[in-house]
């Protein structure tokens, strides 16, 4: 298509292709929920891995944490290649493969001493639900979401300094910080979406697609949190 080659902001395209943007970026961000999915069904099947992961405790699970964000950083720099469309798309899977190996153990604790795969399927039939609604928030209203970044980048820092927190002096940080980062996922995904809207090139749907993918994985987690923390 002409835009590939001559890639213009979406908030100046034609209708036509903004439709077409949005079509390839929601498409390939529900690839990425698939091959999560296949993913994470290879991996559980994986004792030693499994058992690896769900041994990793104190600060061997925060230097986990560290390397998932350092791949993050790496994979997201490679799917901001604008010229080069391969890289755009292994940067992408990279980071879907971070994202399933660091899902692993509590997907296992939620499979075997949780709710099972009803309460994996609600969490993630409400987390789907909330992100068609976000999205639909930003696109449907002339709402200015950038207003967002100072307080979510706030917000993650305080999220990370509690974790680090809790992991090195064995502290439980308890439901109502899973409630707290299902709010901050929430506005991650407003904002994500409304650059998508102002700031992203009609090419650039690949890491368009990954900066929501990461902001509904992390919705995901936590709102399995909360699931897990009922039972």
């Amino acid at each position: 298509m002409e835009y590939n080659n001559n890639p213009i902001l979406v908030a100046n395209a034609t209708e036509v292709e903004k439709a077409e943007f949005y079509k390839k970026t929601y498409m390939h961000v529900a690839l990425g929920v698939l091959i999560f999915i296949i993913l994470e069904t290879i991996l559980l099947r994986i004792d030693p891995l499994v058992n690896l992961m769900l041994s990793l405790q104190g600060y061997s699970w925060l230097i986990l944490l560290a390397g998932f964000m350092g791949v993050t950083y790496v994979a997201q720099n490679m799917a901001n290649n604008t010229f080069d469309k391969s890289k755009q798309y292994m940067g992408y899977f990279l980071f879907i493969l971070a994202e399933a190996i660091i899902f692993i153990p509590i997907l296992y604790l939620a499979m075997y001493y949780g709710g099972g795969p009803k309460m994996i399927m609600q969490a993630g039939i409400i987390t789907a639900g909330m992100f068609l609604g976000l999205t639909a928030a930003v696109m449907m209203t002339k709402v200015n979401f950038s207003i967002l970044k100072t307080g979510l980048t706030i917000g993650f820092f305080i999220a990370l300094g509690l974790i680090a927190a809790g992991v090195i002096f064995g502290f439980n940080l308890g439901l109502w910080f899973s409630v707290g980062m299902v709010v901050l996922a929430s506005g991650s995904i407003l904002y994500s979406t409304h650059q998508i809207k102002n700031e992203y090139s009609t090419n650039q749907y690949v890491p368009a697609a990954l900066s929501l993918f990461a902001s509904l994985m992390l919705l995901f987690w936590y709102i399995l949190q909360i699931f897990m923390s009922r039972d």
